[in-house]
């Protein structure tokens, strides 16, 4: 990352305040345990805090609050949230860097689509019938759209991401390299013992403003109706999202995680990695749920924290967690118990 700045257009930026040299210059991004001379860090964990009295870095983003223990060499700026500042500084550097325009000529675009102002189309694309491109967006190399999907304004759609027809795709989002979206739901009707009968899916996937996407999603179209991303969901690389599935806004997701058809997630829920979910349940708004749990049923109560196989409430797992790891000594002594009865 290349930029100049001082600390004091960082604080100006940020509303935050100073303490130390308010016109030493950052002109790059360091980790608080790697830092160096000109670089910018940030201290929100706690369990960092020792590397701040060491750090070489020349700006540290503190939290208001944040009473150091020993002299600190590095120029301080207090804001509200050190993360949130940090998220924010790296937001406007983003945005700053000059954005590809332009459709490439080895792009296949179908005279039937529609593509949007300050769009970037990048090598190999392919556009099908009647698809809508929104207004600067930007659509890497070897990407495919097909019939009568549409995008809305500002989404980036990187290389190698494949959204089958129909699908329809909200502003603001972002899908990562090798995702697939659209694809048919695993549907499938016994018709012996051996031999299956696929179960042609004719729904679409929706994805509505803000969603993002990480790397190799695949989220399945519907058998009918629509599998739906709501806005403000945030998708973990790795992810299995089958047909008729909703997952409600601002939900996020870590990798490895799978959702199972026609289960309904809340609104505001954080999985860990490698959670499964179990299909035509409910998961309330809410929910919070600890890696690689797998839920076996309805989750009824808001805001329920649950963790294990099958998950259940985490203050309960922790307690019977104990007892498990003490099964050995407690056979032991009912073997002995037993012997002695005899």
């Amino acid at each position: 990352m290349h930029m100049e700045f001082t600390a004091e257009m960082i604080a100006a930026y940020l509303k935050g305040t100073i303490e130390g040299n308010p016109s030493v210059k950052v002109r790059t991004i360091a980790r608080i345990e790697e830092g160096f001379e000109g670089a910018l860090s940030f201290l929100a964990n706690p369990k960092y805090e020792q590397y701040i009295y060491t750090t070489g870095s020349s700006v540290v983003l503190v939290n208001r609050d944040f009473v150091p223990a020993s002299p600190v060499n590095a120029t301080l700026v207090r804001v509200d949230d050190a993360y949130k500042a940090f998220a924010s500084l790296l937001t406007m550097y983003e945005q700053s860097k000059p954005s590809k325009k332009g459709i490439h000529p080895t792009a296949v675009i179908e005279e039937s689509a529609r593509i949007g102002a300050d769009v970037y189309i990048g090598p190999y694309v392919y556009i099908g019938e009647n698809v809508v491109v929104g207004d600067k967006c930007s659509i890497y190399s070897h990407v495919s759209i097909g019939d009568n999907s549409r995008t809305g304004s500002g989404c980036r759609i990187y290389s190698g991401v494949r959204i089958y027809h129909d699908t329809i795709i909200g502003n603001g989002c972002t899908i990562h390299a090798g995702s697939v979206i659209g694809a048919d739901g695993f549907g499938f009707a016994p018709q012996s013992d051996s031999e299956f009968m696929k179960v042609p899916q004719i729904g679409n996937v929706i994805l509505e403003e803000n969603v993002e996407i990480g790397a190799n999603v695949c989220i399945d179209r519907a058998t009918i109706g629509s599998t739906v991303i709501r806005r403000g969901v945030k998708l973990d690389n790795l992810i299995q999202v089958g047909h008729n599935v909703e997952i409600g806004e601002n939900t996020v997701m870590a990798g490895q995680t799978g959702i199972a058809g026609s289960t309904k997630i809340g609104r505001n829920c954080m999985f860990a990695g490698q959670v499964g979910v179990m299909g035509h349940i409910t998961v309330a708004d809410g929910t919070r749920v600890g890696a690689q749990s797998g839920i076996a049923g309805a989750v009824k109560k808001p805001d329920s924290v649950i963790i294990g196989s099958p998950a259940f409430d985490y203050h309960s797992f922790m307690k019977s967690f104990v007892v498990f790891k003490k099964l050995p000594e407690m056979k032991s002594a009912i073997d002995k118990l037993e012997k002695g009865s005899k």
